[in-house]
């Protein structure tokens, strides 16, 4: 089984609390992205971010400097952001550290798919920035299919537990073929009546589950099924081959 996350927007440096063990599989490609985005004028860049003046004057510097082969954090403290918070990695056990090492993987519009202690550096890429790259439209078509590849190699029993945002799990899903069985997580709550997904909640939710299997050693599907973390709880009725869905507060 293969876990699959969404990356943050905000990065951090942390070169001292846990050892980077390897290096991104899609570097080659990263530095083809790199190499784009500092053809970019301060101007177009801020455009492709969708940011503010401070936001975009501090990642055009950051493309301008790096180097992605130094000064390197591992991808799992990289990130801030609700749903790395709750997921807490700089308190996870050892065991829980080797559980995330063989299955979760981070999707992310610069680096593909990152393993939890790849070196990465801070960046700003989110996979629906419409960037032009090698003739692809955007970054789904740069992707195409090698991020789903990927995640099958090593995967025994072909599952792929999604708890990525539609942004990221779009760069997955349609390339499924038989023999993958791709379960999307649905966090949802009674509102006057009707289930609704709230943003916040359920990024925070997807951090604890993520610490929830990791502390579980959870290596099936079904036992994906008894996380009751926040109040929320698996719905069987609401529930199918491909899709399971996790009620807060019924």
């Amino acid at each position: 089984m293969k876990i699959i996350i969404s990356p943050a927007k905000k990065m951090n440096v942390d070169r001292d609390s846990l050892a980077v063990k390897g290096m991104p599989c899609f570097l080659a490609e990263a530095k083809i992205l790199m190499r784009e985005i500092r053809k970019l004028s301060l101007e177009e860049a801020k455009a492709l971010w969708k940011c503010n003046d401070r936001l975009a004057e501090l990642n055009f510097r950051r493309f301008a400097e790096m180097d992605p082969e130094r000064c390197l954090t591992p991808a799992l403290l990289s990130y801030e952001g609700l749903q790395y918070q709750h997921m807490a990695p700089g308190v996870f056990t050892e065991s829980a550290l080797d559980y995330v090492e063989e299955h979760l993987r981070i999707l992310s519009g610069f680096y593909g798919v990152l393993c939890p202690f790849d070196g990465v550096v801070p960046y700003r890429l989110e996979m629906q920035a419409r960037l032009s790259v090698d003739g692809k439209k955007d970054l789904y078509a740069f992707w195409g299919d090698k991020l789903y590849r990927r995640l099958m190699e090593g995967n025994r029993d072909g599952i792929i537990l999604n708890l990525a945002s539609k942004e990221y799990s779009c760069a997955v899903e349609p390339f499924v073929e038989s023999g993958c069985r791709f379960i999307t997580v649905c966090f949802e709550e009674d509102v006057d009546g009707k289930l609704r997904q709230k943003g916040t909640l359920a990024k925070m939710a997807r951090g604890e589950m993520v610490r929830f299997l990791s502390e579980n050693g959870v290596e099936d599907a079904d036992g994906v099924k008894a996380f009751d973390g926040m109040g929320y709880r698996y719905r069987e009725e609401l529930s199918d081959g491909v899709k399971f869905v996790f009620v807060k507060g019924i």
